[in-house]
């Protein structure tokens, strides 16, 4: 192995065993906000418009971003096709869910929680799925492309766009006692 890809290799392997610190559960907004920054996917679920489902419940999984690490819009970005069942059933019902998870980093592992625990942060944002365009779409594509690049390469005759969730209502799940309910515009003014 060359000493610059062991030296990549060993960079890759320390950014990963870094601690994840995450916020007091109390700041319920600010937990939010760091589920959804720290985590590359979501669970989408909408209404399916297929048989033998058709008006039950679908869910999906979706890569989203809403920027860089530390320093995200808030907003979850995803990069879709209309060839891609979910995104049919929006074009029918753009309502949809997004269920966003610790699990998904070392965080609940690291301490031993189960990912259906409270204690492993997991966040659903409800709202509509829409198309942005003009310079939200230029937003959306640096924000999606820098965390998925493999993204850059997927086949341009899939004919993608970029949407978001236009979130109405966030759902927190991070400790005992239940759910807690943080409305567009506290989880919006609070900081990852």
């Amino acid at each position: 192995m060359s000493r610059a890809l062991f030296a990549v290799c060993l960079a890759l392997i320390a950014a990963h065993s870094v601690p994840l610190s995450v916020p007091p559960h109390e700041e319920v907004a600010r937990m939010a906000r760091f589920v959804v920054n720290k985590c590359d996917w979501a669970s989408m679920a909408t209404i399916s418009t297929h048989d033998p489902v058709k008006g039950q419940p679908f869910s999906n999984a979706f890569s989203i971003s809403d920027g860089p690490a530390g320093n995200g819009t808030g907003t979850p970005y995803m990069y879709l096709t209309h060839m891609e069942i979910s995104v049919q059933d929006l074009q029918v019902n753009p309502q949809a869910s997004l269920s966003v998870s610790l699990a998904q980093t070392s965080y609940c592992k690291n301490h031993g929680f189960d990912p259906q625990s409270p204690l492993c942060a997991h966040i659903i944002l409800s709202g509509s799925v829409i198309e942005v365009n003009g310079s939200e779409a230029s937003v959306a594509k640096a924000t999606l492309f820098s965390r998925h690049p493999e993204m850059i390469d997927w086949p341009t005759d899939h004919n993608w766009f970029f949407a978001k969730m236009n979130i109405t209502q966030v759902w927190v799940l991070d400790y005992f006692g239940g759910v807690k309910t943080v409305t567009p515009e506290e989880y919006y003014r609070a900081t990852p």
